[in-house]
């Protein structure tokens, strides 16, 4: 994994009690007794690690979508966007909610070829056909 963080980790016990208040949720939320450390990077800005456990919180929720199908898609982002540690996070999410190797390794052959392709595309900009576009 990658070196250091750009800020020091704010443990539990460092935090003040709003930090702690989202902590306590993120714990709840997740059935577990411990903090990683992403969360602990956001602390340095209370409102903002508020802010974006809330969303995650609610975007990450059973919805339309189930919560595997949600990690997948978060696993794709995450491995075209380079974000070394939002892959193994979510990778590791994935499986506790039943990913099998064959799917990860599937999935990623789609990010592949969605990647290429997309780059073909935007370099060869074809227009798009008129039967892919919307209609009333």
């Amino acid at each position: 994994m990658s070196g250091k963080s750009l800020l020091p980790l704010i443990e539990y016990e460092m935090a003040g009690e709003e930090v702690r208040a989202v902590y306590d949720d993120i714990m709840a939320t997740r059935n577990t007794d411990w903090i990683n450390n992403f969360w602990k990077v956001l602390a340095h800005d209370p409102a903002l690690l508020k802010r974006t456990w809330d969303s995650i919180k609610q975007v990450m929720a059973p919805g339309a979508l189930d919560p595997l199908t949600k990690e997948l898609v978060y696993i794709a982002v995450s491995a075209s966007n380079g974000c070394e540690y939002c892959t193994y996070s979510h990778t590791a999410s994935a499986r506790a909610k039943g990913m099998t190797d064959a799917q990860l390794m599937e999935l990623l052959a789609v990010v592949g070829m969605a990647n290429e392709t997309n780059r073909l595309v935007n370099g060869l900009k074809p227009p798009v056909d008129v039967q892919f576009e919307p209609h009333e």
